[in-house]
């Protein structure tokens, strides 16, 4: 087996091809653009920040075969007197598993097994597909296993909050994957990229035309692998001289109970965070401070 120069995150763009996907609008029977009145107050609608990170590092190859460590790590920030400060009731997750295709390895690496779990990335997945042996199909599946992983303790930390607080928790990405999660008022998740849009034709320029502080009608977000959720765009930085997607996020809410008003208030909620800027982070844009804060803390103990 060989040695290999170690590979920092992000490896590489993202593999998923874009999509356009029609959307089920619960709120009106057509996409349209809905102002938000801006909320100045000092109350914050949000508690507590979740984040996750992960760190993708090729240690070794076999013949082309790449042996991947994977360190993901997740925590919970809540805000105190406008102070950033860990959760106690759970600490932060720090996890680290050495992910190889057991299928197409003539020897198993036994000294760094008995250090890091291992995950077999040769499995089948749901629809049962076993990667090719070529290097960068072995990666991809490496790399999707990392990301799982990263969302199942992002995932651990959020049940947890959502069973024993009662503050409004800001999940940075999707809360569809857990049913306990997803079905709970206090669990938001703001998605700040768009591989898959939920639009097409004029709904999908309704979405890229949105002003800074204007929201699309909620609409139902459906997979045959998570909870169903409601939805909806909003656009929390001016796109002018930017590109479509520039400020734009998606949030997402339980589906219980859903109405107008919540998604006004989440809506300003939201807009509210986009104050202090998340600078230097490059997504900026679209990042709350206090998620900016949690990936700074996880960058220094894992």
């Amino acid at each position: 087996m060989e040695s290999a120069p170690v590979a920092a995150e992000p490896f590489g763009p993202s593999t998923e091809p874009p999509i356009l996907r029609a959307a089920e609008i619960l709120e009106g029977r057509e996409m349209r653009a809905i102002p938000v009145e801006r909320d100045n107050s000092l109350d914050a609608g949000f508690s507590a920040f979740l984040d996750g990170t992960q760190r993708i590092q090729i240690i070794a190859q076999e013949a082309g075969i790449p042996i991947v460590l994977g360190t993901v790590s997740a925590a919970i920030r809540i805000r105190v007197d406008r102070r950033m400060q860990s959760w106690q009731r759970r600490q932060p997750v720090v996890e680290r598993r050495l992910y190889m295709p057991f299928a197409y390895l003539e020897s198993m690496p036994t000294d760094a097994a008995l250090s890091f779990q291992v995950v077999d990335t040769s499995e089948p997945d749901y629809a049962g597909v076993i990667p090719s042996q070529h290097p960068a199909s072995l990666m991809e599946r490496a790399v999707k296993k990392v990301l799982e992983d990263r969302e199942r303790a992002e995932l651990s930390l959020a049940e947890a909050w959502c069973e024993s607080e009662k503050g409004t928790l800001f999940m940075d990405g999707g809360i569809g994957g857990s049913s306990t999660v997803a079905t709970s008022s206090l669990a938001i998740g703001i998605v700040k990229s768009h591989r898959t849009l939920h639009a097409e034709g004029d709904a999908l320029r309704t979405v890229l035309r949105l002003d800074v502080a204007e929201r699309t009608p909620v609409f139902r977000l459906t997979s045959r692998s998570r909870i169903s959720v409601v939805s909806w765009y909003l656009r929390v930085r001016s796109p002018q001289a930017r590109d479509a997607m520039w400020g734009l996020v998606r949030i997402e809410s339980c589906e219980e109970g859903w109405t107008s008003e919540r998604a006004d208030e989440i809506s300003r909620w939201v807009l509210r965070e986009s104050s202090p800027l998340a600078l230097p982070d490059n997504r900026w844009d679209k990042m709350a401070y206090g998620v900016r804060d949690t990936e700074e803390f996880l960058r220094a103990i894992s």
